[in-house]
């Protein structure tokens, strides 16, 4: 079935259409380094840039604390992570020391799964109806007030991902959505991601439930990329840490994915860096290679900007 975008997205790449036609064809880039030179601030993505399932990639891991080193003309760089991960921002942090990531690669980390959690809390609500797996997922869904409630009972409903991802698709939950819209619950969706490769396997998530809901007409709280609660709280939190106001020129979005990242960069005014090997990589790879005929048009037939565009992070 045909799932309709979330309408943010459908915005931002109106609104990246607008821009200089030039960031449609991005330079291509063998090293950050000097790309990176030009900026105070990084948003970086996690899944598909830092790493893919296994360890962190070494150079990537290099290029943010290389970034964050104080030097002569800029000072020190401040690195935010934002991911759509449907976790606490702390489990996070811990899945990240378990992949031998540096901890003085980043500052901080402004997550989908804690944007959610906030929400929720704001809300009110107390009678929550679960979708996702449990154990997996155990650092969202213990910090949601009360147990799981059966859908008859709840008041919304809070999707981390499928239950099963690797047996189901969005549209097993079709039924369980029409029964939901029927009472008219909203959904807070932790993960806007429609898929993740995981060890070269593209696995749904949560947004793919998430955008069979809204095209049912339920209603969706969408937390993290590319809606605004992301790179929001991401800004918020650098202008914290760095004292006072960014200007948006000073801050590059680092990402894998043209819905969100890109999205999302085009949606806060910054420029983005696309990492090619993530989810695009077939789109837009030969053998480990960028072809730049592929990238452009991904980008045009997307009405989606980038500055530069590289296979690997590396400084």
């Amino acid at each position: 079935r045909r799932i309709a975008l979330p309408r943010l997205w459908v915005l931002a790449s109106i609104e990246g259409d607008r821009k200089d036609g030039s960031r449609m064809r991005p330079e291509i880039l063998d090293h950050a380094g000097p790309l990176l030179a030009d900026y105070d601030v990084v948003l970086c993505d996690i899944w598909g840039v830092l790493h893919s399932g296994g360890d962190a990639h070494p150079e990537a891991s290099d290029a943010l604390m290389r970034f964050r080193a104080p030097n002569r003309e800029r000072g020190a760089g401040t690195v935010i992570l934002v991911s759509n991960a449907p976790m606490a921002a702390v489990a996070v942090g811990h899945l990240l020391d378990g992949k031998k990531l540096d901890r003085s690669a980043w500052d901080a980390i402004v997550c989908s799964g804690e944007i959610a959690l906030t929400h929720i809390a704001g809300k009110g609500y107390r009678r929550i109806h679960r979708i996702g797996p449990q154990r997996r997922d155990a650092s969202f869904f213990d910090r949601l007030p009360g147990p799981d409630i059966p859908l008859n009972e709840a008041e919304a409903i809070a999707c981390t991902g499928l239950v099963d991802d690797r047996r189901e698709t969005a549209s097993d939950y079709l039924a369980l959505l029409q029964r939901a819209r029927a009472r008219g619950l909203p959904l807070v969706c932790a993960n806007p991601d429609l898929v993740v490769e995981v060890n070269g396997v593209m696995l749904p998530c949560a947004g793919a439930v998430g955008a069979l809901y809204e095209e049912i007409g339920g209603t969706v709280f969408w937390a993290g990329k590319p809606h605004s609660s992301a790179y929001a709280g991401a800004l918020a939190e650098a202008e914290r840490l760095r004292g006072g106001a960014i200007e948006p020129a000073r801050v590059l979005a680092i990402g894998d994915a043209v819905r969100t990242d890109l999205a999302a960069a085009a949606n806060a005014g910054v420029d983005a860096l696309f990492v090619t090997s993530g989810i695009h990589r077939e789109a837009v790879m030969t053998d480990g290679r960028i072809i730049a005929e592929k990238l452009t048009a991904l980008l045009a037939d997307n009405r989606m900007p980038a500055r530069a565009a590289m296979p690997l992070l590396r400084w």
